[in-house]
């Protein structure tokens, strides 16, 4: 007796702790029921097809990823030449994967080929005519970069994303360069794709012209010298002024917003919204050696390929920066928050958008408990029919099945979605069907002759191993759906999951103490309503 007592204790607490942080919450949200906060915060996440909110699958141009390391080893070698002295009539990037030097004088080509051993780590080199050379970036650099600019794009969209306090994004890689993204919840769908999609490159050059109204004005014989670039920007400096203006700067950053450690919003002299920022330690001393030997000079503070200010360097600056400009307060934090995050490696193109409203998640979620009531009713029928009072069994069985898989779910912060639902139903004919073969080997034993509690005891003992095996196959098909399917797949693999682990618990510790219970102390029972 005292046995079945640590039975009973042992379900009625599984029972209330389960339905406290499963059902209770919902409870509590839907009727005003006082609740304390951390409990309410483990209440059941809705999904994007339930909640409402935002579809979006972007593609990573990887190609950009490419170009700016071939770009980056192109200007290495500028230097590398500059430095020895090496004359060179060119030195041009047509396409991502290659860059091209003519003019290699036939007296210096075994230094230049000396100079070019530097970034031959990833190249290969090919030799033209009248002194050219062709870098070919390798096909498994490349295919590398490839990957690791949609890893790279992934981890700062999620940064980007958990800064803008989505709760329960989906975000994940589908195919070789494509990403999907999930936001419910989201109603300001524009402001989310800014700040998903935004570049986000700040890089700050020291200014190497006069600022121009004209692009032509600062080009030498209408080209722009090599080595250098000519980006726009606000007119003075983002003051106000609306005009457009040009400022030449070298190719290569001196600092690039990788080496930021923090960017916050502030204001600036004027108490105008700015963008304030500190650099890393390695940041912090690239920047002092710059601006320490460019005092007297402008720096432009260049955000996605346009100049948002080019203060004049009075003193040496170590660590800390400011980004002044016409934003408004809102710009501002967004411009913060994108700066933290950090640069994306690559632009995104937008292929799919599909904005889901809270009126469709709310019609969806009346659907889900319509069939998933309906679904309950016709088991409790078929249950209390064909099996007479051992169906209360199972009923009771099955109802703590649902309140533990909804306990677990909350309990883990998993999101129930519209598949979810379907595995939610799905999680009761299993559950029906465990107490059939349970039942039905029980009857076997009873036409046998075998006694009431002898018959209960074999049927679910011989049944046990029967269950066991099909959940654990079951388990291993919801695996695969969860590791290789997207939100909506993952969502079902997920309810059917803590479905079957519940299951295999109600079924046979549950459903058996419930019969235990019933007998009670009779010594003989000699019929069972089955």
């Amino acid at each position: 007796m005292s046995n079945l007592r640590w039975k009973v204790v042992t379900i009625l607490a599984v029972f209330v702790l389960f339905f406290g942080l499963g059902v209770y919450p919902i409870l509590a949200s839907r009727y005003h029921l006082p609740a304390p906060g951390w409990l309410m915060d483990k209440q059941l996440k809705l999904g994007l097809d339930l909640k409402g909110g935002v579809h979006l699958v972007l593609r990573v141009q990887t190609d950009d990823a490419l170009r700016l390391v071939t770009e980056q080893e192109m200007e290495r070698l500028r230097e590398e030449l500059k430095t020895r002295n090496i004359p060179v009539a060119t030195i041009d990037a047509p396409d991502p994967m290659h860059f091209v030097v003519t003019g290699v004088p036939a007296a210096q080509d075994a230094a230049f080929r000396t100079a070019a051993n530097e970034v031959q780590a990833n190249f290969d080199r090919g030799t033209g005519v009248n002194g050219s050379y062709t870098f070919t970036l390798k096909p498994n650099i490349g295919a590398n970069l490839r990957e690791e600019a949609v890893v790279q794009a992934r981890q700062t969209i999620e940064r980007r994303v958990n800064e803008l306090g989505v709760a329960e994004p989906s975000i994940a890689q589908q195919g070789a360069d494509q990403i999907l993204v999930q936001l419910p919840g989201v109603e300001n769908v524009e402001r989310a794709k800014q700040i998903i999609g935004s570049p986000g490159l700040l890089e700050l050059k020291i200014v190497e012209g006069a600022p121009s109204p004209s692009k032509e004005a600062l080009m030498v014989n209408g080209q722009v010298p090599q080595g250098m670039d000519i980006v726009p920007g606000a007119g003075s400096a983002g003051a106000g002024d609306t005009s457009t203006v040009y400022y030449m700067v070298k190719k290569v950053a001196a600092v690039t917003g990788q080496d930021l450690r923090n960017a916050r919003a502030s204001v600036d002299e004027n108490n105008r919204p700015a963008v304030s920022f500190t650099l890393s330690n390695e940041g912090g001393r690239k920047f002092g050696k710059v601006s320490g030997e460019n005092i007297g000079r402008q720096l432009a503070i260049i955000l996605d390929g346009r100049v948002q200010s080019a203060p004049t360097l009075e003193s040496k600056i170590n660590s800390e920066g400011r980004i002044t400009g016409s934003f408004t307060p809102e710009e501002v934090q967004n411009l913060s928050l994108i700066l933290r995050s950090g640069a994306l490696p690559a632009k995104l193109d937008y292929l799919e958008e599909q904005t889901i409203g809270p009126t469709l998640g709310a019609d969806s979620i009346r659907s889900g408990i319509v069939a998933s009531s309906v679904g309950l009713g016709l088991v409790i029928a078929f249950m209390l029919v064909y099996y007479k009072a051992s169906g209360i069994n199972a009923v009771v069985a099955l109802i703590f099945n649902l309140v533990i898989l909804l306990g677990m779910m909350a309990y883990v912060g998993a999101v129930m979605t519209l598949p979810g639902i379907a595995g939610f139903v799905l999680t009761m004919g299993i559950g029906v069907d465990s107490n059939v073969l349970i039942f039905e080997r029980i009857k076997e034993e009873i036409e046998a002759q075998r006694g009431v509690r002898a018959s209960i005891n074999a049927g679910f003992s011989r049944v046990f191993w029967t269950l066991f095996d099909t959940h654990i196959a079951a388990l291993i098909s919801v695996a695969f759906l969860f590791q290789f399917g997207t939100g909506p797949i993952r969502g079902f693999a997920v309810t059917l999951f803590f479905g079957l682990v519940s299951n295999l618990f109600t079924s046979i510790f549950v459903s058996k103490t419930l019969f235990e219970l019933a007998l009670g102390k009779r010594q003989q029972v000699a019929a069972l309503s089955i």
